[in-house]
């Protein structure tokens, strides 16, 4: 606290001044946390992903990213889904908007056959706005 020695006085008079250095330093650790810690929220399931010399589009706020893994599991998000489960998992993961957009991820390694049954199941749940991801890749 700063005080001032008044002379006339033998009392010490208070400054009224707030220090705000502290609180910036505060607030620019927060930042920093922040900064670091939102790239970690997205959803990292490794998968070897084919590549694709299409035009890329824009990334949604919040996407739904179903992934087929190399042993034909399903991933909804970060999460483990059964396959019988996924219109239900998808219903709540899209608030019952069956208007959005569902990004699918597939490992390379997947046969035609799982990719239609998985595109089968995400017709007859009621999900018809596909959206499948790649690799970016560089034309030569």
């Amino acid at each position: 606290m700063l005080t001032k020695l008044n002379h006339h006085d033998d009392d010490l008079a208070e400054s009224h001044e707030i220090n705000v250095t502290p609180f910036i330093d505060v607030v620019l650790v927060l930042l920093i946390i922040f900064m670091v810690a939102a790239p970690l929220a997205t959803v990292d399931v490794n998968v070897n992903l084919p590549a694709s010399t299409a035009n890329s589009t824009p990334r949604p706020d919040k996407p739904i990213i179903l992934t087929i893994k190399a042993d034909h599991s399903l991933m909804l998000g970060g999460e483990a889904v059964n396959r019988s489960a996924l219109g239900v998992a998808l219903d709540h993961a899209a608030k019952g908007n069956k208007e959005r957009r569902v990004f699918l991820r597939a490992d390379k390694s997947i046969d035609y056959d799982t990719l239609m049954q998985t595109l089968n199941a995400l017709r007859s749940a009621g999900y018809l706005k596909i959206a499948l991801v790649g690799l970016e890749q560089t034309q030569r």
